[in-house]
């Protein structure tokens, strides 16, 4: 697991990074890739081991990933190929009649046994500087996936939505993964890895209309993975219950507890609702951006407009109050970003030492 970095001011000419990037996705996707701007070239790759999955996030100035028939014959580790744009467009052919150009929110999905071209480009911006490429991808062994191939067949090359329904999920949990990839720790990996498999297939027999053909065990995970998202999307709502999740689910209370704790290590979701509201009350209040917004704003964004109530929940969770805790994450920031901005050779003593 890693995040690896190859954009400028590293010591390397921009040939040396395009061909250290080139080598890091041939890692993960088998393929020629060339770039009209390898003589000027910074990317980010951030590449994490999901068990057998691998997550890997990338951004770049533009690019093309060809993959002929005597790749395929050489080597075909049988995996299918998920990428969410997040910048830029992308042009796709397989085959000799099916193309397909994508934007910003769509996902992409190829396998490693088909040839494939795909150009990746950055997009004009009334009034800004031309973006580059970026994306989130995944591949997954076709083993995992309890949809049959000659099934998956159908959705390859097509432009499929990341913006509604199961796709919309998945796209969220894509992004949330390449976020936390570098303090993830190798148990949460191999879990997440499973909670991943489960989202795709669950999201490919959606959108093949055969949800019949995915095992029990998988439709329950992706159903608490989607009462997990639902709860992270509205923490500011101080209905947010139980019951409310039920029923945005279609499903009664008792079997909500179930499933939920069953798939959580008996976490019920009440106690999820709470962990993720202190979570986040924990987070804001020590984020520099949000440091002149008062304290009872920061707990209705967490559902709990009451200052008493929030008061006291943030202390049980995390043993001192909201004010507490934010001037100790605050202060601590500033004494950072004065120790950075003090020029060296400057003499004298540093602020806050």
């Amino acid at each position: 697991m890693g995040v690896k970095s190859v954009a400028g001011g590293d010591g390397l000419s921009a040939e040396e990074r395009f061909e250290h990037w080139r080598d890091l996705v041939g890692r993960t996707r088998v393929c020629d890739a060339t770039s009209a701007h390898a003589d000027r070239f910074t990317a980010q790759v951030r590449r994490v081991d999901l068990g057998p999955v691998a997550l890997l996030g990338t951004s770049f100035p533009s690019a093309r990933f060809r993959r002929d028939e005597r790749m395929v014959r050489r080597s075909d580790e049988e995996l299918y190929h998920l990428t969410l744009l997040t910048a830029g467009g992308q042009d796709l052919r397989r085959a000799d009649d099916q193309r397909e150009t994508f934007g910003v929110g769509d996902l992409t999905l190829v396998d490693s046994s088909s040839p494939y071209d795909v150009r990746c480009f950055g997009v004009d911006a009334p009034g800004r500087e031309r973006s580059g490429a970026a994306g989130v991808g995944i591949d997954v062994p076709a083993s995992l996936l309890p949809v049959p191939p000659h099934r998956v067949r159908a959705l390859l090359g097509r432009r499929l939505s990341g913006r509604e329904g199961t796709g919309a999920l998945l796209a969220e949990f894509l992004l949330g993964l390449d976020r936390r990839a570098a303090g993830l720790t190798p148990a949460e990996t191999c879990r997440l890895g499973t909670v991943v498999v489960d989202l795709v297939s669950a999201w490919i027999a959606g959108e093949l209309d055969t949800d019949d053909v995915l095992p029990q065990d998988a439709r329950q995970r992706a159903v608490v993975e989607s009462v997990r998202a639902f709860v992270r999307r509205n923490l500011h709502d101080p209905g947010l219950t139980p019951p409310v999740v039920a029923a945005a689910h279609h499903l009664s209370v008792s079997h909500l507890h179930r499933l939920f704790t069953q798939y959580s290590h008996g976490e019920t979701v009440a106690a999820f609702i709470r962990a993720q509201r202190m979570r986040k009350a924990h987070r804001d209040l020590a984020d520099p951006a949000l440091r002149t917004l008062p304290i009872q704003n920061i707990a209705a964004r967490c559902g709990i407009p009451g200052a008493s109530e929030f008061s006291r929940a943030f202390k049980a969770a995390h043993g001192l109050s909201p004010r507490e805790h934010r001037r100790l994450a605050l202060s601590g920031t500033e004494s950072e970003a004065q120790a950075r901005e003090w020029p060296r050779g400057a003499g004298g003593t540093r602020p806050g030492r």
